[in-house]
């Protein structure tokens, strides 16, 4: 065997060794890139399943709020119309609602105070701020890994490589504009 058959050797088997390193970066990177959508996916899920809890815990917040409110305006108004009236036997139903009304809303309002309803609402809305800032991390973390398996997509010599084994761009997470615009909460308390 001379020489010159074994620089051919050589550099047939460095080649082979090149293109099979090039070939398993363009895997990492690939497998990189799932990973870091799943990531995604897995606090967007999270979000979903958080959302209604801070929906539903809002409405029920303001509709404890709302009802036992509109319950004590009534009690005033009728109180108010039965003064006027002169009416003392509807004037004494009306206190007595008053009475009723207020006793209520004081009572609930010392096994439910204001800071214990609203530590629930504000649990939940600390969880879902902190799921948004960990999306917005994984989604930054999601684009560098396209953009770094993109660009050795691209890159010679690993292009040829890339091309002949079906390694492809991925796709950035790019907002579009209607992600852009508020989210409606008006309709999700309408619900």
């Amino acid at each position: 065997m001379g020489i010159f058959s074994v620089v051919l050797l050589v550099a047939i088997v460095a080649l082979v060794g090149y293109v099979i390193t090039m070939f398993n970066r363009l895997v990492r990177l690939k497998h990189n890139v799932k990973a870091a959508w799943s990531n995604i996916d897995v606090l967007l899920k999270q979000r979903h399943d958080e959302l209604p809890k801070l929906v539903t815990t809002c409405r029920e917040y303001m509709k404890y709020e709302q009802e036992t409110l509109e319950k004590v305006t009534l009690a005033r108004s009728q109180v108010s119309n039965a003064r006027q009236s002169g009416d003392m036997a509807e004037l004494g139903v009306a206190e007595s609602l008053m009475s009723n009304t207020l006793g209520r809303l004081f009572a609930l309002t010392e096994n439910y105070p204001e800071l214990k309803s609203n530590e629930s609402f504000m649990r939940l809305q600390t969880r879902i701020s902190s799921l948004e800032n960990a999306i917005a991390d994984r989604r930054e973390y999601y684009n560098d890994s396209v953009n770094i398996n993109n660009i050795v997509v691209e890159e010679f010599p690993t292009n040829i490589v890339a091309s002949k084994f079906n390694f492809t761009q991925a796709q950035l997470f790019e907002v579009n504009e209607e992600d852009l615009k508020d989210v409606d909460i008006e309709h999700l308390f309408a619900a």
